[in-house]
């Protein structure tokens, strides 16, 4: 420990833990990877593959806590947004309702421009795209 300042030796060199702090990916980061994902998750509902659904909404929490622990200033707001729109998300899942499920899901893109605009960045708005994505093989196996 330097000066009161906490130092990680890596092979590479010593860093502080400001600077391992300030290496980690931002929101902008996090949220391309939950726009990705959101498209996956949306068109495996609709294929009704429910488990690749479960998957990806799965994932996007994760993302949306790790967002939560980077960027504290944003956590009552991720955390309140995976109560109000990812739980009832996950609930039509389970109940393999389509209906429900769409409905759910396009409550969470109107809450995402929501808080968008809250941060300052309204210029931001999901627009589902018109096609699923073609990386996957969205055929339930069930």
């Amino acid at each position: 420990m330097a000066d009161g300042k906490i130092v990680i030796k890596t092979r590479h060199g010593e860093l502080s833990l400001e600077q391992l702090a300030e290496a980690q990916h931002g929101m902008a980061h996090l949220m391309k990877e939950v726009g990705e994902r959101y498209h996956v998750l949306y068109y495996a509902a609709k294929a009704l593959n429910w488990k690749l659904a479960q998957y990806q909404l799965n994932q996007v929490i994760a993302l949306f806590r790790i967002g939560a622990t980077l960027r504290p200033k944003f956590s009552e707001d991720l955390n309140g947004f995976i109560k109000t729109y990812f739980q009832p998300m996950s609930e039509a899942i389970r109940a393999q309702d389509w209906r429900i499920f769409e409905e759910a899901f396009k409550k969470g893109i109107q809450g995402s421009d929501q808080f968008h605009e809250k941060y300052g960045y309204g210029f931001i708005h999901f627009v589902l795209p018109k096609n699923p994505p073609e990386m996957y093989d969205l055929t339930s196996r069930e």
